[in-house]
């Protein structure tokens, strides 16, 4: 099974199961009624919130690093000379 499909089965199980929980179809043990009833339908936003985290502190940590690949960075620097200069070849100010 691919990484992909593997993903999406065990999503669609924890989407099922929260939607029984949501709609109380399903008891959650452990955790009054009441108190589950203020928490279930506040997850997907704190889910939501924590992916969106996680992705902008990659994406910085990416770019705080970026300096530490040398040749990541003369090599993306090379490429950038290269549009600039297949641009000006078609007469398109770059600068």
């Amino acid at each position: 099974m691919a990484r992909a499909h593997r993903l999406a089965a065990y999503a669609s199980g924890f989407v099922i199961l929260y939607f029984l929980a949501l709609f109380a179809i399903v008891p959650i043990p452990l955790i009054d009624a009441n108190i589950a009833e203020q928490i279930l339908p506040i997850i997907p936003w704190w889910l939501l919130v924590s992916f969106g985290s996680y992705s902008l502190w990659s994406l910085g940590w990416g770019l705080f690093t970026f300096r530490d690949c040398p040749e990541a960075y003369h090599e993306l620097l090379k490429e950038i000379n290269e549009a600039k200069n297949d641009l000006r070849g078609r007469g398109i100010t770059v600068d």
